[in-house]
């Protein structure tokens, strides 16, 4: 099967996300432990554990991209699903690290975009 550039781009992109993934996991575990409350500890797994699943899930979406290249629904639902579990996890990261309550209201956003892209992946496996 030849991959072209997009699904390549995504492939690779997925990778990195679950090298960071296991990364900021590995510090949390060792690093944080010692440093964060267990409520923010908590706080800062459902990020690494929301960045993991949804990579999981980025590399499924890039082989179904595979099988149809074409569709556009698919290519949107994958950078939907990138800049959501990137909104949602990130946040919660900085929210952690930089005690900045603040932060928290932006989550909702990248839970929102990944269940818009969640969805849009559906509809582009049904429509397409």
């Amino acid at each position: 099967m030849l991959l072209n550039r997009k699904i390549k781009m995504f492939l690779a992109i997925a990778s990195f996300m679950m090298a960071l993934s296991v990364s900021f996991g590995a510090f949390g575990a060792h690093a944080l432990k010692t440093i964060l409350n267990e409520y923010m500890l908590e706080v800062y797994k459902t990020g690494v554990q929301y960045q993991f699943y949804n990579t999981l899930g980025l590399f499924a979406a890039s082989f179904i991209y595979s099988l149809k290249p074409d569709s556009k629904k698919i290519y949107v639902s994958l950078w939907l699903i990138l800049f959501g579990m990137s909104i949602f996890s990130f946040s919660l990261y900085a929210l952690t690290l930089l005690s900045m309550p603040i932060l928290g209201a932006i989550t909702p956003i990248g839970g929102s975009l990944l269940i818009i892209g969640w969805l849009t992946l559906t509809y582009g496996i049904l429509k397409d």
